[in-house]
């Protein structure tokens, strides 16, 4: 296990090492230092409030698993989709930023996500009350 432990170490230092190499040699990026803030908020928002909401909602529906996952689902793609979805719109005269119908897809992934977790319910549900064999 030690040596598992080790490579990753190594590895995900090396990401970061390259990580902040680019950062800091990108001309595009004209101030590190806002995207170092911007980057912390991210971390604390996420770990401080949406990762204690999740983990919260999740801990007050330990008797129905299947909708605790589906929360949980649901969470990490609205952490990733409702920036884009707030933004959508916004291209700031650059038409290829954002270009999709955010909103739309957002609800459909929810709606089939749903009915996914609700067949999901319905199927742990009959073979909970199926008859099982005797002795």
């Amino acid at each position: 296990m030690r040596p598992v432990r080790t490579a990753l170490l190594l590895g995900g230092l090396t990401l970061l090492l390259t990580g902040l190499t680019g950062l800091l040699t990108d001309p595009r990026v004209t101030d590190p230092f806002d995207v170092l803030l911007w980057a912390a908020g991210l971390l604390v928002l996420h770990d401080g409030v949406w990762l204690a909401l999740v983990c919260g909602v999740g801990a007050a529906l330990t008797g129905r698993p299947v909708l605790r996952g589906w929360l949980v689902v649901v969470a990490a793609v609205g952490a990733v989709a409702v920036p884009a979805v707030l933004r959508a719109g916004d291209d700031h005269g650059n038409p290829t930023l954002l270009p999709l119908p955010y909103l739309r897809n957002w609800l459909l992934f929810l709606a089939a996500s749903a009915a996914t977790a609700a067949l999901a319910a319905l199927v742990r549900r009959a073979v909970r009350r199926a008859p099982r064999p005797g002795p």
